[in-house]
């Protein structure tokens, strides 16, 4: 997406006070504690195992580490995760995977 397009959402978002991870195609992440993450607005599971989970979305991906995690849910766009969430990260595929 180019800069001005991006520019021009997040413009119409704040005028019309719409929330963010609609109009820009960001992630909503809610978290219980340190024990449920809920992810909405994903497109994929790259990669999974007990201690580390890696989502892509429109704009990047998501890496989520912890101990023992397992998938919940699973519906097209929206992920359940269980287990000890220790963090996550937030990886913009146009900076080629940096912070």
């Amino acid at each position: 997406m180019s800069k001005w397009q991006n520019q021009l959402r997040n413009w119409v978002s704040q005028y019309f006070d719409l929330p963010a991870d609609v109009m820009l195609d960001l992630p909503r992440i809610t978290t219980i504690g340190s024990i449920h993450a809920y992810i909405e607005n994903c497109t994929g599971l790259l990669h999974f195992s007990d201690h580390e989970i890696r989502i892509s979305h429109r704009r990047g991906e998501l890496s989520i580490k912890g101990k023992d995690l397992r998938i919940k849910m699973m519906l097209k766009e929206e992920l359940l995760l269980e287990g000890k969430l220790l963090s996550i990260d937030f990886i913009d595929e146009s900076k080629g995977g940096g912070d």
